[in-house]
């Protein structure tokens, strides 16, 4: 029965979450197709409406999930992204975009994700991080090839037909999930609305939100801009969609093997310096980068430690939770940080605008954000034990 959740809930995240951070595809191709009298930073708006959405939905998202498991949400998810992608669809003026895209499909992927990933959790607990990678691995790989896919579905049947063909692709996998998600917990008893007061003196846990805050604020940037940077470099339009498919590539192996190692070597071990290492990669590495072959190096290193924090993280949170709130908990957690990945792209366009088209500025303030975000990540280690080599 696990090993069959995992495979179902890899195609629940393979649809929602798999696609939202394909979103950079669609920034570049806005650019210069429907959106093209639109600025960079009025484009971002709409992948960043869809992260503070997601994020934001996830406190309230984890108190049903708590209480009456993942089937109405998952049915509720599968509906909404259909919806989303037909009415995105048929869109024409830019508010459109930003409630059909924006904001109704962030909600859904919410509704998608969350209960797919509880659900995982709560049929592991020896090595809960590996199985949650593991599953978490169908949002990679739904990265690596929604921006294949989508470039192709764009030159040969055009915009609108490519959403539509994403929309039926979102209900097969959404239906198959619904009927396949299942919790071991009992969910029958509604988990406390005190929750929160607990939360509030809950010092490991505050310090892991304040760490997640500020690595949000950086770690989703690069998965907007990276084509964008790619094709300000000059080289073919097919490799800037290419090198989001690299990163989300790198990003399978950061779920999988990091989760992993962090059941053997400590969740929270792990988490640390795959903040500090993705921060890290953007100030010492993607501010060199002036070739495709050093983008793309950089693409695949950063889907890799930046996969390994969004895969560890729920594990973390799990780890210093009881069973009955681990969905509270989950989603108390991104619904806090869901006003960094609100603000994170438009930021990062409006550094672009103020400096006339150079990338450094924004480069700067993501990997900058990310190390600010591991430092606090390791205070939340040593609020569990005070010994850095032990095992957390």
């Amino acid at each position: 029965m696990t090993s069959a959740v995992q495979r179902w809930s890899f195609l629940a995240l393979f649809c929602s979450f798999g696609q939202m951070i394909a979103f950079g595809t669609f920034q570049t191709w806005y650019s210069t197709h429907e959106l093209s009298y639109l600025s960079e930073f009025k484009i971002s708006w709409i992948g960043s409406l869809q992260l503070c959405a997601f994020f934001f939905m996830g406190g309230p998202i984890g108190w049903l999930f708590d209480a009456y498991g993942p089937f109405p949400l998952l049915v509720t998810g599968t509906v909404t992204s259909v919806l989303s992608l037909l009415l995105t669809s048929f869109a024409t003026q830019y508010y459109q975009y930003l409630l059909a895209q924006g904001v109704l499909f962030g909600l859904s992927v919410a509704v998608l994700f969350y209960p797919s990933i509880s659900s995982v959790a709560t049929h592991f607990t020896e090595y809960r991080a590996t199985a949650i990678g593991i599953t978490a691995a169908g949002s990679g790989l739904g990265g690596v090839l929604y921006p294949i896919l989508l470039r192709y579905l764009f030159r040969t049947i055009g915009f609108g037909w490519a959403l539509r063909a994403l929309a039926l692709l979102s209900a097969v996998f959404g239906t198959i999930a619904i009927f396949t998600v299942s919790v071991r917990l009992d969910c029958k008893k509604k988990p406390p609305l005190l929750v929160g007061i607990r939360l509030i003196n809950d010092r490991e846990y505050l310090l892991l939100v304040a760490g997640s805050f500020f690595v949000c604020m950086g770690i989703f940037i690069p998965y907007v801009y990276i084509s964008e940077y790619t094709a300000s470099l000059h080289v073919r339009p097919d490799a800037a969609f290419y090198v989001l498919s690299i990163m989300n590539a790198g990003s399978i192996v950061g779920r999988i093997l990091p989760a992993w190692l962090s059941d053997v070597l400590g969740r929270f071990n792990l988490l640390c310096p795959s903040a500090f290492f993705s921060g890290l990669l953007c100030l010492v590495f993607w501010t060199f980068a002036n070739n495709f072959a050093t983008v793309a190096t950089f693409a695949g290193f950063y889907g890799l430690f930046s996969g390994a924090f969004i895969s560890v993280i729920t594990p973390c949170i799990a780890q210093i939770s009881q069973k009955s709130e681990i969905g509270t908990r989950i989603g108390a957690l991104y619904t806090l940080v869901s006003l960094p990945s609100l603000t994170s792209g438009p930021i990062a366009g409006a550094l672009l605008q103020a400096h006339n088209g150079s990338f450094m500025a924004a480069i700067v303030f993501s990997g900058s954000s990310m190390i600010i975000g591991s430092a606090f990540l390791f205070a939340s280690k040593l609020s569990i034990n005070k010994r850095v080599f032990c095992r957390v």
